[in-house]
């Protein structure tokens, strides 16, 4: 067993140690991480062979938590893990971003990378160790991938970068970013942040790739020592490269003309390309008429790829040599605008954001405490009163096919527009918000349009957010070995397939809340970057000054369909008495009223949540709750229930839970031999004011006559003074015997 152990250092000492070559030794690649008590184990594995007729990536990336790392069982009826969960594909997708565009783009072989949580206390967080995990496997095989990466967390606590944060730190952060990134470049951005500004976004991003760096480096020294920095040999294309340029030669400069003629229309551009294509292959198989259909299927597929190639190219060239977009746009310029609220009449919450040939439909929903989302993961069982899906049906790009379940694309897309609007919900806000985006139309940045007619839809229903939200998503041009590129705002889907980043970025006008950045290229310096938040800046104040066109600021009033709720504290020793003897009270209040009440004990207090359809359900609940934990006030007056009846007086219920005794003497003003006499009974309805409280029992005096007209002439009796009874005798001394 050739084991080898390398350990990195952080720069606040902690160590994160590799060891590689004690398990998983099938796989390609296998790696155990270990920081603290957090280890993870990361595999991967190639086939040997690409499936023919692939001409992309095929790499999946699968993150996995084991309830057991944590000591917990998985709930359900099963007792074990299941499909991913939104927290491990999230995670999956990250660390897919950052590998794929290293793989040579030549290379079409079938890749895996598990990465599976083994061991966590909570204190570690384990989902930014992953990418370094994966990546160490990686170089621990001998599929070639051009750059070990690493990816990390930067936290910012009190204005100081932290570098892979513990989640204790994490509770006072105000930013939130993962980065993955080479040890020269970096690829990946993803996070969320309170409204900070754009240098502090690039300086958390230095400070990541400062950490980064001794990352791939150790990683480098582990290949050459394992022998594994020489890769695998592969064949998985077949080109002719005289084809190859002879579909440049036929086809460029149509291209390149189609780039400049500012078409904005989708589908014909998509037409043009086409019949450009297929006008080439029709020329080549007349040309060609010697070749088997077999050598033609061959043929056709080449061009295909080198076709593709053109058109990227083209596109590329137009944009730096006349800084003119497919769609006729200069590079700054954003697509035109068109916001409508509520569209919908029963939704709580509605609105259409457009931009270009995107188009979203968010609707807003809400809830009550009972509709809070229960996340039961592994190291975080918690609960979400913010939701935001987002579904991407086929039809919104003209494809013919069924919609299936929400993907991995969907998971990321709806989740980077919840952690762009999520801050912006006010802590105090009772009710349970559900935003769901529907994307109708999509031609570029259909999640940065979810922002938008979030932030819309939100305003419509009353939510009062703190500010509203817009978002943005920026391109990239940039040619290797040339200095000249062009920061795109606004991308086009062509844009994004055939440039080098996709970088949206959410915000309001005081700061970034949400950030996703991909890149494809090498060499991505910090001025490229300014220069890219600077006008996405710039593009985020121009829709925000559009959506607060359509509506200034939240409705004030809350449509007639939303449940109205109202909140109220309560000491937590009044909790037991609302709810009951196995939750009889508050069930019955519920009945009673047609109110839903839901109690929580939260730092020592009892929080009361009331929600109904109408305000006379509320009243009558909050009536009934007030009753109980109301407490009794020496002078006040009551509406008692007569409980039971004694020789001495009566038992008289005063508030819920609370009975005082009416004494015979204190019902009437003349003397009275039994209760009955009154014309008292059990169940009777009776006024009676507190006199007093018991300072030692806590028992409560009440009089009924002290309501009552005195009557004239009326002598309150007198007791007879005791007699004069002589000296008390001594006390026995019981041990005494005479």
């Amino acid at each position: 067993m050739n084991v080898i152990t390398k350990t990195l250092q952080l720069a606040d000492g902690r160590n994160i140690t590799i060891e590689t070559g004690k398990v998983a030794k099938q796989a390609d690649g296998a790696a155990v991480i270990r920081m603290g008590n957090t280890v993870l184990l990361a595999t991967v594995c190639a086939a040997k062979e690409a499936v023919p007729g692939t001409d992309f990536m095929p790499l999946q990336v699968d993150y996995r938590e084991q309830y057991a790392a944590a000591g917990r069982f998985p709930g359900g009826f099963t007792k074990r893990e299941g499909k991913a969960n939104d927290d491990e594909i999230l995670t999956s997708r990250l660390v897919d971003r950052v590998l794929r565009p290293l793989f040579p783009s030549d290379y079409h072989t079938e890749v895996f990378v598990n990465v599976m949580l083994l061991s966590a206390d909570g204190v570690d967080m384990p989902d930014a160790l992953a990418g370094f995990a994966a990546s160490v496997a990686m170089q621990c095989s001998d599929i070639p991938i051009e750059h070990p990466i690493s990816e990390v967390r930067v936290a910012r606590v009190n204005g100081e970068y932290i570098i892979d944060p513990t989640s204790e730190q994490m509770k006072e952060a105000d930013m939130d970013i993962m980065v993955g990134a080479t040890k020269e470049n970096i690829m990946m951005v993803e996070g969320e942040m309170d409204e900070v500004t754009e240098q502090d976004l690039i300086n958390a991003l230095k400070a990541a790739h400062d950490a980064i760096k001794p990352m791939c480096e150790i990683q480098e020294e582990l290949a050459k020592e394992l022998g594994t920095d020489v890769k695998r040999e592969y064949c998985d294309e077949v080109n002719d490269e005289e084809l190859r340029e002879q579909v440049k030669k036929e086809t460029y400069d149509a291209c390149y003309a189609q780039a400049q003629s500012g078409d904005n229309d989708k589908k014909h551009r998509e037409e043009v390309y086409d019949k450009i294509k297929s006008d080439f292959i029709e020329r080549y198989d007349a040309a060609h008429t010697d070749l088997s259909e077999d050598d033609l299927e061959e043929k056709h597929a080449q061009i295909e790829r080198y076709y593709a190639d053109v058109q990227r190219d083209s596109m590329r060239r137009s944009v730096l040599d006349t800084g003119k977009r497919m769609d006729g746009r200069a590079c700054d310029e954003i697509r035109p605008i068109w916001c409508e609220v509520d569209p919908l009449p029963m939704p709580h919450g509605s609105a259409y954001f457009q931009r270009g040939e995107t188009l979203a439909l968010a609707t807003c929903t809400l809830g009550t405490k009972l509709d809070e989302k229960m996340v039961d993961n592994v190291l975080d069982k918690s609960y979400q009163r913010f939701l935001l899906h987002y579904n991407f049906p086929p039809f919104c790009t003209g494809e013919a096919k069924a919609q299936r379940g929400v993907g991995r694309r969907e998971i990321g897309h709806g989740h980077l527009a919840w952690r762009g609007l999520k801050g912006m919900i006010p802590e105090d806000f009772p009710y349970t918000v559900r935003l769901v985006s529907q994307v109708l139309e999509s031609n570029g940045s259909s999640s940065m349009a979810t922002v938008c007619s979030g932030t819309l839809a939100l305003m419509d229903a009353g939510v009062p957010i703190k500010k509203p939200v817009s978002g943005i998503a920026m391109g990239l041009i940039k040619n290797p070995g040339e200095e000249k590129y062009a920061v795109l705002s606004d991308i086009l889907g062509d844009e994004d397939h055939l440039g080098d980043m996709d970088f949206k970025t959410t915000g309001t006008r005081d700061g970034i809340t949400a950030t996703q950045m991909d890149i494809k290229c090498d060499g991505l310096s910090f001025e490229i970057l300014e220069k890219a938040l600077m006008q996405a800046k710039q593009a985020r104040e121009y829709i925000l000054g559009k959506i607060v066109e359509t509506i200034p600021e939240p409705r004030k009033e809350m449509k007639p369909q939303v449940p109205r709720i109202e909140t109220l504290e309560i000491p937590k020793e009044f909790i037991g008495a609302i709810i009951g003897p196995g939750g009889k009270i508050i069930q019955q209040m519920q009945e009673e009223s047609g109110a839903t009440i839901t109690i929580d004990e939260v730092d020592g207090v009892g929080k009361i949540q009331v929600s109904a359809p109408n305000k006379t359900a509320i009243d009558a609940a909050m009536g009934k709750i007030k009753s109980i934990v109301a407490v009794p006030e020496i002078g006040e007056v009551y509406e008692g229930t007569v409980r039971s009846i004694m020789p001495y007086g009566c038992f008289v219920e005063i508030l819920p839970g609370k009975d005082g005794l009416l004494h015979i003497s204190e019902i009437d003003w003349k003397r009275l031999a039994t209760v009955e006499e009154a014309g008292i009974k059990e169940g009777d309805k009776l006024q009676v004011k507190l006199l007093d409280i018991d300072p030692k029992t806590g028992k409560y005096k009440l009089s009924h006559r002290c309501l009552l007209e005195k009557p004239e002439g009326y002598v309150e009796p007198q007791r007879r003074p005791r007699g004069d009874r002589g000296e008390r005798r001594p006390h026995r001394d019981d041990n005494h015997r005479s």
